[in-house]
């Protein structure tokens, strides 16, 4: 029971839309109220009402070294000891700048912004103003942050300019929107050979995470970049969620993959909010003040989250005596995924459990999931049984079926065994 998360949740309804500052945060994918929660440290989180639960969410992402880590408080007290905000140049924002040009090897400089959305708002922009071109290509189930023009769903074909996802945009705002199947070649290639030389980029998550989570067939990000190339557009990956989580370099370090531009976030704020977008010089240096495409941003920078970044980043990528901390989320998410999918063989339910490093999703279906059409076919009635399921164990995951979960270096092995203990149990009884 949760009476004190109830009745702040009444509270919450009174002045906040929903009850909640984000949408997925409600629990209208899987029935009930939210929970509060005032305390998360390592795997952990607890609720106002004192449960203690195992989380999967992990703040969406930033936290893959756990909450709470030691080194990232404590740069940001420090950090907060100078001044919370300045909208002056602070010496913290060329050492993340140089960070993340040397880990990412084909972003050779860099624009920090303060949220993910921002930074593929920029990047597209960017993209438009390189190659003079008007038109986006993204893909179904694919998100790219609230922004007016990728709040877009296909239309009745591939070739189909999108269509509005959200009350409050113009159609027109979406025109020079293309909607594709992810995963599909023959759509991609249609839409460049329908829009000859009016193509500017391919906006793509390389291993989208938005609609739960699948993976590119073999080969598939090598077409995008391969087809991009010989048609002039750029493309940008969209590193949000996937940047420094499954690589040292994320996805394209991963998949040896070089995007012209890069979209990034969450880890590199260390749980404070920030995004930034980079690339080849001669594609950045066209933004403002030197070249004609204008973006900017007052807290741009923040020198908070620009030290709970720095100190993400390099315990993440630090020496330990059992080799790298990538090797143990590596380590984590295959004991979780071959245990889970051992627990729902055993159960005999239909379920398909994707996982690419510390990044996981099960859907409720019986057919591989490969894109938004295959993701759509799960059983969400049964998500939510399964869902709640856990919860009532002590295990946290995303309120909703088509949302990834993520482990972090604070998660044990006993972390993992407990989980598949419990989906174990719950997957019997659906």
């Amino acid at each position: 029971m949760r009476p004190k998360s109830e009745k702040l949740f009444a509270e919450a309804l009174k002045y906040i839309p929903g009850g909640v500052n984000s949408p997925v945060r409600a629990f209208r994918a899987v029935g009930g109220n939210p929970f509060f929660v005032n305390k998360a440290m390592g795997a952990r989180v607890w609720d106002v009402d004192g449960n203690e639960l195992i989380d999967y969410v992990g703040t969406w992402g930033p936290a893959i070294l756990g909450h709470a880590h030691s080194k990232i408080i404590s740069a940001v007290k420090a950090a907060a000891e100078h001044g919370t905000s300045f909208g002056i140049p602070n010496p913290l924002e060329i050492k993340m700048a140089k960070l993340i040009c040397e880990l990412v090897p084909s972003i050779q400089k860099v624009r920090m912004t303060s949220s993910g959305t921002e930074a593929c708002m920029s990047a597209i922009r960017l993209a438009r103003g390189f190659t003079k071109r008007d038109k986006i290509i993204k893909f179904d189930g694919c998100y790219h942050g609230h922004v007016d023009s990728l709040l877009v769903k296909a239309g009745s074909g591939a070739l189909t300019f999108g269509n509005p996802d959200s009350a409050g945009i113009p159609a027109a705002f979406t025109q020079h929107t293309i909607v594709v199947p992810f995963n599909d070649v023959d759509a991609v290639k249609a839409a460049f050979a329908a829009n000859k030389n009016q193509i500017a980029g391919i906006i793509v998550e390389p291993v989208p995470g938005n609609a739960g989570l699948y993976l590119p067939k073999p080969g598939y990000l090598e077409f995008l970049r391969k087809i991009t190339k010989a048609k002039g557009a750029l493309l940008i990956f969209d590193e949000v969620m996937t940047g420094f989580r499954l690589a040292k370099g994320g996805a394209q370090g991963l998949f040896n993959i070089s995007p012209d531009l890069t979209c990034l976030g969450k880890i590199i704020g260390g749980g404070l909010p920030v995004g930034a977008f980079g690339g080849r010089t001669e594609i950045m240096d066209l933004l403002a003040p030197l070249g004609p495409v204008y973006q900017a941003g007052t807290l741009s920078g923040n020198p908070l989250a620009m030290a709970a970044g720095i100190a993400n980043l390099e315990e993440l990528n630090s020496k330990t005596g059992n080799g790298t901390k990538y090797a143990l989320l590596e380590k984590l998410g295959a004991q979780l995924a071959t245990g889970m999918r051992e627990a729902a063989k055993s159960a005999k339910v239909p379920v398909q459990f994707n996982s690419c490093g510390s990044m996981f999703c099960a859907y409720f279906a019986s057919v591989p999931v490969h894109n938004l059409a295959d993701a759509m076919k799960s059983d969400r009635e049964r998500f939510k049984k399964f869902f709640h399921g856990m919860l009532n164990s002590g295990i946290y995951l995303a309120p909703s079926q088509f949302e990834a979960g993520f482990i972090s270096t604070a998660h044990t092995e006993a972390d993992i065994e407990q989980t598949i203990s419990s989906a174990a149990k719950i997957l019997r009884a659906l």
